[in-house]
């Protein structure tokens, strides 16, 4: 099958200029797990950003695309439970091109089938934030995922951000009370919009401010920003035997020493990992069918708050600038 592809190919820093072109490229045979799907929206993630500024290693040409809702048009031979025909939402993999496409392939293991009452725009802006958010909260936390299930604390680093702001809705979904940081009177306003309790700056000392509102000390701990800069202090205010976990990479070596004589645990969390090394890859898909089963419910707000239409070069470099920005509160979709 031959899909029209929005790409580039250049492998060094693409910060300065508009690189997408538009491809046409032979997709890959579906194995006995695969469907293939006809894109109707994407979302951004900074992770994109990020793959197009610094290209190393890129395949030719490299179409990114990490969040996507579509309608299935073939089926491997082992797929169950879909149907030609069914929209199904997706985050994808690594290990493939992306959904910067007219059509892709994809694992079946990994989608989840979208009702009719559900918008295709505001489901595409969820799945990887999603089941970042509930990889970590769930997996490696070790909370209960079930509706007031928990009790406890959980701080969030930067919760505006794409991933903060499903991880406020999923913790109080689960029963956690959440302290969110947000510095912008419109970052502010979005996190307690999300659901959280209590909102403090991180412009400002964190600790003297969770101090004031009573917290000497706090199991479940999330950076979503700058893990290197918030690291140390994390340590010293984390609760004994509780978790600190981080989805931003470091540019040191963390001293992990310091949560030793506290019990405390580190957690890295990283989407990709389960497709990446082929581990459990079907839980995502029962992640994204907890999903849809939420928005049904209205027990989960979509992230979304700009869709820009189109499917050219220049509508995913308009994109990728507006995120760039880092003004950006919600996401933003493209809709084809």
């Amino acid at each position: 099958m031959i899909s029209r592809v929005i790409g580039f190919e250049k492998g060094f820093l693409l910060s300065n200029g508009n690189y997408f072109e538009t491809y046409e490229v032979m997709l890959p045979k579906l194995n006995k797990f695969d469907l293939a799907v006809k894109n109707l929206a994407v979302s951004i993630n900074p992770i994109d950003t990020k793959l197009r500024q610094n290209g190393k290693g890129i395949p030719q040409p490299h179409v990114l695309g990490f969040d996507s809702v579509g309608i299935v048009t073939q089926l491997g031979s082992q797929v169950e439970n879909i149907e030609i025909g069914d929209r199904v939402l997706f985050a994808g993999t690594t290990r493939r091109f992306g959904s910067y496409s007219e059509s892709q392939v994809v694992d079946s293991r990994i989608v989840a089938k979208l009702p009719n009452k559900i918008s295709t725009d505001e489901a595409a802006a969820l799945p990887l934030t999603f089941i970042t958010a509930y990889e970590m909260l769930f997996e490696k936390m070790g909370l209960i995922a079930g509706e007031k299930q928990n009790k406890g604390t959980l701080f969030i680093i930067n919760g505006a951000g794409g991933v903060g702001s499903i991880a406020i809705q999923l913790a109080k979904w689960a029963g956690l009370n959440v302290i969110a940081t947000a510095s912008r009177k419109e970052s502010k306003e979005w996190v307690e919009r999300m659901g959280a309790d209590l909102v403090i700056d991180h412009h400002k000392n964190l600790t003297k401010q969770l101090n004031k509102l009573g917290y000497q000390s706090i199991p479940n701990i999330l950076i979503l920003h700058s893990t290197d800069h918030y690291f140390e202090e994390m340590c010293d205010l984390l609760e004994p035997f509780g978790h600190l976990g981080s989805i931003v990479g470091s540019n040191k070596d963390l001293d992990l020493a310091k949560l030793k004589n506290k019990s405390g645990s580190f957690d890295w969390e990283y989407m990709f990992a389960k497709t990446d090394y082929d581990f459990d890859v079907a839980s995502q898909g029962k992640i994204l069918e907890l999903l849809v089963q939420l928005l049904q419910e209205r027990k989960i707000k979509s992230t979304l708050t700009k869709i820009i239409p189109g499917f050219s070069p220049e509508v995913f470099y308009q994109a990728h600038q507006i995120v760039e920005e880092n003004q950006m509160i919600g996401k933003l979709v493209i809709h084809y």
